[in-house]
């Protein structure tokens, strides 16, 4: 890979070292844990829109579908019990994201890593398996275990195994990992619903098994963080990793910075009762509101039900299939657009425009539907229209795939500290696991008593999470992840709860953000 330095410790030089082939590589394989999360939210909404699997497990939503005429074009899939299909994962994962934390700070970002794929791969076993709704809700539960042990430690991983120039751009590998499981799931999805027989749904199911044995394998491979080495007491076998990645034996500035962090994590025994403290009020907000506003953006109302939202708006079976597989390539190529302007424009604009770009979208969405179905649910779309409106989706799912989608799982995981670290990501997960469930669980319900006006309601939240970041979200690019309280310390509003000795020296900012 290409030589160079990146930005150094407070003293205002730089580490030395450069992006090495092996540090990308070890970042490559561990992103590969987002696929599991990814390939599970693409692959229940084309599950749930397909008939035999309706027929199995919930006829009564087969009947309103197909044979029930007087039902609102809204309500035709307002099930608790097919919603609890989607949304049951997220709740064992938030809480699987609390015992997560422990397991990663105690024994190491791989561990945990290893933990979530083999639990991943029992649920994935019994979903492909499932012969009633018990089955298939204890399947989900299991792979949110999984879900729950990926999602804590692949960002912190990432985050801590990268140089900072480069940091945003590695970190961002997760969230594209994500979005190559969508794809995936949606692609396999529209393959499997062409199956006469009726089976096509339990191999979408047992194909979950697929990332997991990656994820499996690959954490076998993994060496872990010189972060999480000099955690659990390991100095010289920190630093020698630290050389490692880093492509040179001159690590010293960088590793007295991380043994300094290290040695003020070793004074803090409590860190959820910590993260309570003034000092870290920062982090502690942003590390749920980040997650929250992620989720209130409505883009699982995409990911987790296209293909249902293109059934309710007129598609055919293959065309709502067909539908997804499009935003899922969208979404692709979009976050692939983050990657390279993440750490070259920041995350403020990215955010920003991200934004604004969702509110116009969410807003013609609606108008479009309410034009032609009212709120009474009763009409239809023209195939000009239902191409427009897929092209306003498309333009929303690319606005999100370059801001709040990785961004979301970045920006929480580079902001904190070591010795609340751990702590600061399971909040991060736990919060978007909750709402991320809560939103599987009532989103076909609001939508039947919302109507078009739902997509108004996140709209709405758009709105407010945008004028959040401009004011409270300061710029966080290329600041090494140990000297990140400068920032905070250096902001309008957050620096007062910010102590003179949380600062590692004093580097000029500006040289830091450029």
């Amino acid at each position: 890979m290409a030589g160079g330095a990146f930005v150094g410790p407070s003293t205002g030089v730089n580490y030395e070292g450069r992006v090495t082939t092996f540090v990308i590589t070890t970042c490559l394989v561990a992103a590969m844990g987002g696929l599991i999360f990814g390939y599970d939210i693409g692959i229940s909404g084309g599950v749930t829109s397909m008939d035999s699997f309706l027929k199995k497990f919930f006829p009564s939503v087969y009947h309103k579908e197909n044979e029930d005429h007087r039902e609102s074009m809204y309500c035709k899939f307002d099930s608790h019990s097919l919603q609890l299909f989607t949304s049951s994962l997220y709740l064992s994962a938030l809480v699987a994201s609390f015992f997560s934390s422990t397991v990663t700070r105690l024994f190491g970002r791989k561990i945990s890593m290893l933990s979530g794929g083999l639990v991943f791969l029992a649920g994935a076993v019994l979903n492909g398996a499932a012969a009633n709704v018990a089955m298939l809700i204890l399947g989900r539960l299991l792979l949110g275990v999984g879900i729950g042990f990926a999602n804590q430690s692949v960002p912190i991983y990432l985050s801590e195994m990268a140089p900072a120039k480069i940091r945003g751009a590695l970190n961002i590998g997760f969230q594209m990992a994500i979005t190559i499981g969508i794809l995936a799931a949606n692609l396999i999805n529209y393959g499997t619903s062409k199956i006469k027989a009726g089976y096509g749904w339990r191999i979408s199911l047992a194909l979950a098994a697929v990332p997991a044995i990656m994820m499996i394998v690959g954490s076998f491979f993994l060496p872990d963080t010189p972060n999480s080495i000099l955690e659990r007491g390991h100095p010289e076998k920190a630093k020698k990793m630290l050389q490692r990645i880093r492509g040179t034996n001159n690590v010293e500035a960088e590793f007295q910075d991380l043994a300094a962090a290290n040695e003020l994590a070793k004074r803090v025994e409590h860190p959820w009762k910590n993260i309570l403290q003034p000092r870290y009020r920062p982090q502690l907000v942003i590390c749920i509101l980040i997650p929250f506003f992620q989720q209130i953006t409505g883009i699982n109302v995409i990911n987790f039900y296209a293909p249902v939202l293109f059934k309710t708006l007129g598609f055919g079976d293959d065309a709502s299939l067909m539908s997804a597989v499009i935003t899922g390539i969208v979404n692709v190529v979009c976050t692939a657009v983050s990657i390279y302007s993440a750490d070259r424009f920041g995350r403020r604009i990215l955010f920003l425009e991200g934004g604004i770009q969702m509110i116009i979208c969410q807003i013609l969405v609606a108008v479009m539907i309410g034009i032609n179905f009212g709120t009474n649910g009763v009409g239809n779309m023209s195939g000009s229209t239902a191409n427009f409106v897929l092209f306003l989706i498309c333009v929303y799912v690319a606005a999100f795939a370059w801001s709040w989608g990785p961004l979301g799982w970045l920006v929480p995981s580079e902001i904190c500290p070591l010795e609340i670290r751990s702590a600061g990501q399971a909040i991060n997960v736990s919060v978007n696991m909750f709402f991320t469930f809560l939103i599987g669980q009532f989103f076909l319900t609001m939508l039947c008593h919302l109507k078009f006006g739902l997509f108004l309601f996140f709209a709405g939240f758009v709105v407010i999470m945008t004028i959040f970041i401009y004011f409270f979200l300061p710029e966080t690019k290329n600041v090494p992840i140990e000297e990140m309280n400068t920032v905070w310390k250096a902001h309008w509003f957050w620096g007062k709860y910010i102590p003179d000795d949380a600062v590692i020296g004093g580097q000029n900012l500006k040289e830091l953000t450029a």
